[in-house]
């Protein structure tokens, strides 16, 4: 979660101070926080001491003079600010703050705003004043606190006994190194007298977490805190967790029936054998939950009626089966299937899938694709529709390659066109305005192909400079690249820019027919035939390209022929774009808007002996196939065409996360040709499964209808594409087509069977989905082994467990390196005691050589009949490097990328000794095509920006609107 202090706030020393979050609109006011005292007195918070006290420091270091000037008065108001933040971060709801809390808060402020000196002084203040206190109690005999608390409206005695058994029992089965009694006392340290009894154990919730970075495994001791106090809303009294079997069990009819009655679920929900599926749940699973996991749920996904939750963990992986399973003949049966896939982390539904399973609009699907006619009506259509989809659905994927370039012909008023970018103004705001019902904002990404004569100023769209008027800074953008533009870079060839509507049919067409009709356009443009258009170097637009990627993360590189040549359904149309996360390639038109339903397989459950447990997988993905086919038809479709489309086509995406964890599991680093084999073993084995419940599906339930003729029919499956891809490119595919497993026998499945799913495989972001399991997303490299993920739900310290288990082994884990790895931003690189082989496994997303994430990626393309949502992570970015990385994609054969994130200035500079050369984007060395110019404009950049443009907030943690896909 994202917090800002109010714009209209009055200067501190006012004490008029609230708080107002991007997720929620009402500001939480002051008065809802309090300072517990170290007397034990319980006094209102107010940010104007903090701002005192930090005054005093600065007085006590530079002296009445030099702390007087506005300049430091600016700096404590600042700094009061970020401490002020910090704080309602980890109360956004309001309640109480130690005193200590509050100076801790102070001293990292200090410390993060390079005020070392102060921060010194106030370090050595406390410390005297601790050891002040500390003289004066030992003259005074200690007396027994006596503390009541508010239960149920009555004054009671507070039990220590009952508070000291719920957090043991908390911490029981996690190992010697997670102890209650520093949970119990720092819990009593933010207690006073006549506390809420609500407020005892979230004091316990929050002293558990303080924890973490100290050992992993506190954060499920934390999560089963919090079940506590959820299961005391929902059930309305405490039940020991021996007991949770038969009081799920007991509950669980009587939460369907509550979700009927206040309409949240659909009535057929009650035709199920209520009783069966509530002996079905097992308890025990709610002890896997980290807390980021189950505080995730419980925040955004659990049904509530009036604020009240009514819905606890293993219900609400059953209601999700149930509502997959209302289509079945044996329903609980099916419902149980599906119920133990989910509940044991092994695959997980997209969000939207969980978020309405069951419910009266059970809107499931995660993506939608659509094309733009080229007329006004159409247009605000297609804007309509957008908006109709943004308000149930996931993210959208528009292309908008079809409308007239500036300065075209209208033959209706016989003026000149504005262009496609006003339009895209007001998708912009569309996706602003229409926010799926406050859960989660609109996102859009637009898709425009390189030969569109308003590329340059589409290029431009994200800047923050230039004409407001002409920007879009809440929509994304990308690059639909033919593979003719690739070409003409490589061999330093011209491009030519044209309206769409003088060359109507480019729009339709790729591979071999698209380069001679486009030839053929330029042999008139050249002659004058064509107006208007325009000649470029084709370098200078690869150029500008990768120029305004590195400046603004926008537009990203995706590849229009990979999508089309190797799409199974190119005989029923063209992929004219991909989606919001840029991982689903299916055919739009005027009639056909592309949906696609996701899920994603948990890889690290599915190792045995060192290798992937094939039985496993299979049996796993068998069910998660049937899961989302069964998406297709019980789906709620905001637009006909969507309805159409997707009944007609039945394509699913299939993904997968984890990958990062399965290459701990195994050992195996990141940035290694270990890895490179693993993601190609992995994949095949996740794609063979996936086609192979297809096909088992047809043989059920019968073939999609648009099946003949199809890649599948001719039994060309996604592997033998690469060959396709070859030969439309005249070469520039390079790329392993080595296999492990029997195709044969799955061709000649499918022959036997035809394919249920027109399209079975794509990997997405998985970015909230992995946090409810408690794993690396998708195919991610580990961001910082200790690190704070923020998303709707608060802030929340992330350590990797697998890295303390083997510095522990090592004698290596201590409080120094917990301070080291903060400082350095969850690095091992510059910590020397560290051995080499254990940095090289555990190295993090900016010290993975780019290389290797392409490579990797290039593995997995080859099985996948979609596409995946690849991250380009880069440190030390430079020309050369941004295009040796995507020339190296596109020879690769990968279909699309994702965001391209560079390493900010200050980040660099803590992780490593050679900040500055990290960071810097090096002018020496030309790249082919001479891209010494593209160095010096991403140098300016640089010089104008404190850190690089592209150092974005990260899908669904810094910015939750960016989860539309999970």
């Amino acid at each position: 979660m994202q917090t800002a202090l109010n714009p209209a706030t009055p200067p501190l020393h006012t004490g008029v101070l609230t708080m107002q979050t991007q997720e929620n609109t009402a500001a939480t006011p002051l008065n809802n926080y309090q300072i517990i005292r170290r007397n034990g007195a319980v006094v209102p918070f107010e940010p104007s001491k903090i701002a005192v006290a930090m005054m005093k420091a600065f007085l006590a270091v530079h002296g009445t003079q030099g702390a007087a000037s506005a300049s430091v008065r600016e700096v404590v108001d600042a700094l009061t600010q970020n401490v002020v933040r910090a704080l309602m971060r980890s109360r956004p709801g309001g309640g109480t703050f130690h005193i200590e809390d509050v100076q801790d808060q102070v001293e990292l402020g200090l410390m993060r705003g390079g005020h070392h000196e102060i921060a010194r002084a106030y370090v050595l203040y406390r410390e005297r004043r601790t050891q002040e206190r500390a003289q004066q109690s030992a003259q005074v005999a200690p007396k027994a606190p006596q503390l009541h608390v508010i239960d149920g409206g009555q004054r009671v005695t507070l039990d220590l006994g009952n508070l000291q058994q719920l957090i043991e029992n908390a911490c029981a089965g996690l190992g010697s190194d997670v102890k209650p009694d520093p949970i119990v006392a720092e819990t009593m340290r933010n207690l006073y007298d006549g506390v809420p009894i609500d407020e005892v154990f979230k004091a316990a919730i929050l002293a558990a977490r303080t924890l973490i970075e100290k050992d992993p495994d506190y954060t499920y001791a934390t999560a089963r805190l919090l079940f506590h106090t959820i299961a005391r809303e929902v059930l309305g009294r405490d039940v020991p967790q021996a007991e949770m079997g038969q009081a799920y069990a007991d509950y669980f009819p009587d939460f369907i029936r509550k979700g009927v009655d206040n309409e949240l679920l659909n009535p057929d929900m009650l035709q199920f054998d209520l009783k069966r599926l509530g002996a079905a749940l097992k308890a025990d699973r709610d002890l896997q939950f980290d807390y980021l996991g189950l505080q995730t749920l419980y925040d955004r996904y659990f049904l509530h009626v009036r604020k009240s939750r009514i819905e606890l963990p293993q219900a609400f992986f059953m209601r999700v089966a149930m509502g997959l399973s209302l289509g079945e003949i044996d329903r609980e049966a099916r419902a149980i299937e599906f119920y133990e896939v989910l509940s044991s982390f092994d695959f997980m539904s997209s969000t939207p899938t969980l978020f309405n399973a069951g419910t009266l609009r059970s809107q499931l699907s995660s993506c939608y694709l659509t094309t733009v006619p080229d007329d006004l009506d159409g247009i605000y259509e297609s804007i309509k529709e957008n908006a109709l989809l943004s308000k149930f659905a996931g993210g959208l994927g528009n292309d908008w390659t079809r409308v007239r370039a500036l300065g075209s012909h209208i033959k209706g008023t016989n003026g000149e066109s504005q262009g496609v970018v006003p339009f895209l103004k007001v998708v912009n705001d569309t996706a602003v305005a229409v926010n799926q019902g406050g859960k989660r904002k609109g996102a859009v990404c637009t898709y425009l192909e390189t030969w569109h004569l308003d590329i340059e100023e589409f290029l431009e769209l994200r800047k923050n400079t230039g004409d407001d008027r002409r920007r879009t800074h809440d929509m994304n953008t990308a690059n639909w690249i033919p593979d003719l533009f690739m070409r003409r870079v490589m061999e330093k060839g011209e491009w030519t820019l044209f309206s769409p509507s003088n060359v109507p049919d480019l729009h339709d067409l790729f591979g071999a027919d698209f380069e001679k009709a486009y030839v053929a356009y330029e042999a008139k443009a050249k002659r004058g035939e064509i107006k208007p258009s325009k000649t470029v170097p084709a370098t200078d637009m690869w150029r500008k390209m990768l120029s305004m990627l590195f400046e603004t993360g926008h537009p990203w590189i995706t590849f229009k022929d990979a999508c089309n040549v190797r799409s199974p359904q190119q005989h029923a149309g063209v992929v004219h774009s991909s989606n919001l996360c840029t991982e689903i390639t299916l055919n739009t038109s005027d009639t056909e808007t592309a949906v696609c339903n996701l899920g994603s397989v948990n890889l690290r459950q599915h190792l045995k002996n060192g290798a992937i447990d094939q039985d496993k997988l299979k049996k796993t993905i068998s069910t998660a196939m049937r899961m989302l086919d069964n998406v297709i038809d019980i789906n709620y479709y905001a637009v006909k065409k969507a309805r159409d489309s997707n009944l007609r086509h039945r394509p699913v995406g299939l993904g997968i996360m984890g990958f990062q964890d399965a290459l701990y599991e195994l050992r195996i680093p990141y940035a290694s040709q270990a890895a490179v084999e693993f993601a190609d073993q992995s994949m095949e084995a996740v794609c063979y499964h996936a086609y192979w419940a297809s096909t088992e599906l047809a043989r059920e339930r019968g073939q999609y209808s648009s099946y003949k003729g199809s890649l599948w029919d001719q039994g060309i499956l996604p592997l033998d594409t690469l060959d396709l891809l070859a030969k439309a490119r005249g070469g520039y595919v390079e790329v392993d087509r080595s296999a492990t497993l029997d195709w044969d026998a799955l061709r000649r499945k499918i022959a036997a069977d035809g394919m249920r799913n027109s399209n079975c495989v794509a990997i997405a972001p998985t970015a909230t989905i992995s946090n409810i399991i408690g794993v690396d997303a998708s195919i991610e490299p580990c961001f910082g082994n200790l690190s704070v993920k923020s998303n709707l739900s608060g802030e929340f310290t992330v350590i990797n467990s697998y890295l303390v288990r083997d510095l522990k082994r090592l004698g290596l884990w201590d409080d120094v390196m917990v301070m080291d790895l903060k400082h350095f931003d969850g690095s091992l690189a510059p910590i020397d005691r560290v051995p080499q082989e254990i940095k090289s496994l555990y190295a993090t997303a900016f010290e993975v050589e780019t290389l290797w994430l392409v490579e990797a990626a290039a593995r997995r393309q080859k099985w996948i009949d979609q596409a995946q949502s690849l991250n380009i992570y880069m440190a030390g970015a430079s020309g050369k490097k941004l295009d040796d990385t995507y020339k190296l994609a596109w020879l690769r054969g990968l279909k699309t990328t994702y965001y391209l994130r560079t390493m900010s200035a200050t980040h660099a500079e803590k992780s490593t000794v050679t900040a500055g050369r990290l960071n810097a984007v090096s002018s020496g060395g030309t790249a082919s095509g001479g891209m010494s110019a593209l160095d010096a404009a991403a140098a300016a950049a640089q010089a104008q920006m404190a850190t690089a443009a592209t150092d974005i907030k990260f899908c669904a943690i810094d910015d939750p609107g960016c989860e539309a896909c999970q």
